[in-house]
């Protein structure tokens, strides 16, 4: 079993939860909510996956505050 981390907006636009893995090539779906969103993720990631372990282009370090 593997475990990435996926990195979630909200489009004020479509109101839709956007998902993307950092640094994985075609891991991003959306969805309506963020179930929704996980398990579109989720349906994606396994596809990918069928063809092997991808080479990640980037590893997820986290989020920071800037203060201007």
């Amino acid at each position: 079993m593997n475990t990435f981390t996926a990195v979630i907006e909200k489009c004020t636009d479509t109101n839709l939860y956007i998902g993307y893995v950092p640094g994985f090539p075609g891991a991003h779906s959306q969805g309506a909510t963020i179930e929704e969103l996980n398990k579109n993720l989720k349906e994606v990631i396994e596809m990918i996956l069928e063809d092997g372990t991808p080479h990640l282009e980037s590893e997820f370090v986290g989020t920071q505050t800037v203060v201007v």
